[in-house]
């Protein structure tokens, strides 16, 4: 059947063609920036493809299988068409993107206005009309190539901050889907989401889902004063009545907290792999067999708290409390986002800041700080965490923080100390952590210090109890649950 458009979007900029979708078979779909694969070179000097790693990707995968399910996203590379294609039982619907929409609907409008924003401030967002254009636009493609794959009452479960406009779309291009979202970053509070010159078609753009998760309940909140301040909107609980043109209820959409979690299994695996343990016990010994190793892993971003933490760490070697022969501090920092000036920034500072430090404390035996700046796979990074006494978690916003929790999946004799940034949607399940602010510089120096000298007793105690969180509430818990919450509003929303 031939779709139109509805009147109020056809009367907007005309999208660009978007990819001959899979024609309405799918019974599940996810949309997200990103397709769930990565390119790869194969053994005849052509292209292929493999699974990206990520806990999105494992904890979907077998809903994907079981229920006829399509990936929306993008391929990740600019100016090229490709055609829908199947990989390892799901169908994958790649949605083009030009350079120009890279730039200005991913770098800038994306991670230059919205993370920021919604990251509390940490660095201050950039507001331009040319960014917003470009997001509405993307956000409409990825709307059409949803809806045109997705069968008659078909779920769709749309994800992060990238794609906050689609769920409107998608429900008035078919109001006959089941459509969720997903926001894996924090939520701010209205008096700074206020800033956004356009924070009604955002409020608006989530609106259009029946169920919008958020990661913590402070999130949830934040939403909520958001739609009633900025649209007058009806909020009873939990829910938000959303009227249509002539002022009628239309739906009712439902916020609730869905904090994310990791594949506890394939981490217990791996830590339990004769080669990784070896290669834990070659990483001491590459460092000299300390008695402490602290670990920081992080994508390189000024919302981790890496600074602090490494001024912390230095004061802490300036002191005498740390001794370089007895300590040493990993520090993993994974390129993110290098197009972006503060990422740049941030770069130069951090390199800065270890350069001084190793250069005052170094010994020809001893390293203070040993800077990574790679992404490495997931058997290194269990390794790094078997290895490690102290996981060092200072992010002054995170939604989650999945590394914490996989260092505690990790951990199965119940040694280790997690130093764990309260600002952290992971504080709110992992409470017997070293909880800490980062911004009090003396109070991380404190915890740190307490870390490295917890009694054995006490350390198998707390990471004993965070262990029996996370294995009580994995990734595809987080998914089952929501998906199921999502089917029940959608039967309440029916009646």
């Amino acid at each position: 059947m031939e779709r139109h458009l509805p009147e109020k979007l056809q009367t907007q900029q005309p999208v660009k063609s978007a990819p001959e979708p899979l024609h309405g078979l799918s019974d599940f779909l996810v949309v997200s920036n990103r397709l769930p694969v990565d390119r790869v070179s194969t053994d005849d000097g052509g292209d292929g493809w493999r699974r990206s790693p990520g806990g999105l990707v494992t904890a979907l995968a077998p809903v994907m299988a079981s229920r006829d399910g399509a990936w929306v996203g993008w391929h990740g590379a600019p100016d090229e068409n490709l055609a829908p294609f199947h990989h390892e039982n799901m169908d994958l619907i790649p949605v083009p993107l030009s350079n120009d929409e890279v730039e200005l609907y991913y770098e800038g409008f994306s991670n230059s206005t919205l993370w920021p924003l919604y990251h509390d401030v940490i660095a201050p967002p950039e507001f331009h009309r040319t960014w917003w254009d470009a997001y509405r636009k993307v956000n409409r493609r990825f709307a059409e190539a949803a809806a045109g794959a997705a069968a008659q009452n078909a779920t769709v479960w749309v994800q992060d901050y990238q794609l906050q406009l689609v769920p409107r779309y998608l429900r008035q291009l078919r109001p006959d889907l089941r459509i969720g979202f997903f926001n894996h970053i924090p939520f701010p509070p209205p008096e700074i989401f206020a800033q956004l010159p356009w924070r009604q078609a955002i409020i608006n753009g989530l609106l259009g889902a029946d169920l919008i998760g958020f990661q913590r309940p402070g999130d949830t909140a934040n939403f909520l004063r958001s739609a009633r301040r900025f649209l007058g909107a009806s909020v009873k609980a939990q829910q938000v009545h959303v009227g249509d043109a002539d002022g009628a209820i239309s739906h009712i959409a439902r916020a609730e907290p869905f904090p994310i979690s990791i594949d506890v299994g394939q981490i217990q695996e791996l830590a339990a792999r004769p080669d990784i343990i070896a290669r834990s016990q070659q990483i001491r010994e590459d460092l000299g067999n300390p008695k402490t190793i602290l670990l920081g892993v992080d994508r390189l971003d000024y919302t981790k708290g890496i600074t602090h933490r490494l001024k912390a760490y230095g004061e802490l070697l300036h002191d005498g409390v740390i001794k370089v022969e007895d300590a040493a501090l990993i520090q993993v920092a994974s390129p993110s986002r290098e197009r972006v000036e503060s990422y740049r920034l941030l770069r130069e500072e951090v390199e800065g800041m270890v350069g001084r430090l190793n250069g005052q404390f170094d010994t020809i035996l001893n390293t203070a700080v040993r800077y990574l700046h790679h992404s490495y796979p997931v058997e290194e990074m269990v390794a790094l965490y078997l290895a490690s006494d102290v996981m060092l978690v200072t992010s002054l916003r995170d939604g989650m923080n999945l590394v914490a929790k996989e260092y505690v999946a990790a951990r199965a004799d119940n040694t280790g100390a997690l130093v764990l940034s309260e600002f952290t949607g992971a504080a709110d399940q992992l409470k017997q952590a070293l909880l800490v602010n980062p911004h009090d510089i003396d109070g991380l120096k404190a915890i740190i210090t307490r870390a490295i000298n917890l009694p054995p007793r006490e350390a198998s105690r707390r990471m004993r109890s965070m262990r029996k969180q996370i294995l009580a509430h994995d990734v595809q818990r987080w998914s089952s649950d929501f998906l199921s919450t999502l089917a029940n509003e959608a039967v309440r929303d029916d009646r």
